[in-house]
């Protein structure tokens, strides 16, 4: 069985599709609806209640606790810069009291590495995550690749050769470094269907969700978080174990 995280909402808002979830409860829901349907484990990116992304306790906390009554499966937030940096972003870290089980750090940010390191003195696991070769080579370099729970490979190129170029690139330099955590691949926009097969190939985790993608294979308009899990794990079960 494929491992298949559901990605429900990142940058996405609800004028982008009517399904994406912003508040609490719509993104508990979401979440619950996912996991039934077979995801693994929950990435959130969290909204205050105006609406835009945020690192605060108060939201930070909301969500998390409404997430904790509704899903069974290991909650996960974003840390990324362009919702909060800096001191300000270690400083709302350490203020929070509803834990995640795991939140994401991207390793090209400045002061990834103590971010990295108060997150799991918190007790929190920590997903890395790569965008370049260079990223995986810093991840390595800071002695934090063995503490972590995964590697995320999440090129950003759309041309899907491209994409495939920069995953090996990664692969590579996490190879040669010794890196030993699971790693989960995943496309955004126009890789999102094929980087996700290339992963269930191969045996990498992934993820799916309205955070990388609004549509089905087809190109057709994907309803609801759920939807888009329950087609990963058809095309998951399609594929797995066929040669690459």
């Amino acid at each position: 069985m494929a491992f298949i995280q559901v990605c429900v909402n990142g940058g996405r808002r609800r004028a982008d599709a009517p399904g994406v979830p912003e508040q609490p409860n719509d993104v508990a829901m979401s979440a619950a609806e996912a996991t039934d349907a077979g995801a693994a484990a929950v990435h959130v990116h969290v909204r205050n209640l105006e609406g835009a992304q945020s690192l605060d306790a108060a939201d930070v906390d909301a969500t998390v606790r409404v997430l904790r009554h509704m899903v069974q499966q290991p909650i996960g937030v974003t840390t990324a810069e362009w919702v909060s940096s800096g001191q300000q972003r270690l400083e709302q870290v350490r203020s929070w009291t509803e834990l995640p089980d795991f939140a994401s750090v991207n390793f090209h940010e400045d002061g990834c590495e103590e971010l990295a390191e108060l997150l799991l003195e918190r007790g929190i696991a920590v997903e890395a995550g790569l965008w370049t070769a260079d990223s995986a080579r810093r991840l390595l370099a800071s002695g934090l690749a063995d503490r972590c729970v995964r590697y995320l490979i999440e090129p950003m190129d759309q041309v899907i050769d491209e994409a495939r170029a920069t995953t090996a690139d990664i692969e590579a330099a996490l190879d040669e470094g010794g890196a030993s955590a699971p790693r989960l691949l995943h496309g955004n926009r126009d890789t999102t269907w094929p980087l996700l097969i290339d992963a269930v190939r191969v045996g990498h985790q992934t993820r799916i969700g309205f955070e990388d993608t609004l549509v089905l294979p087809d190109g057709s308009a994907a309803a609801s978080n759920r939807d888009l899990v329950a087609v990963a794990i058809r095309l998951a079960e399609r594929f797995l174990g066929e040669p690459t």
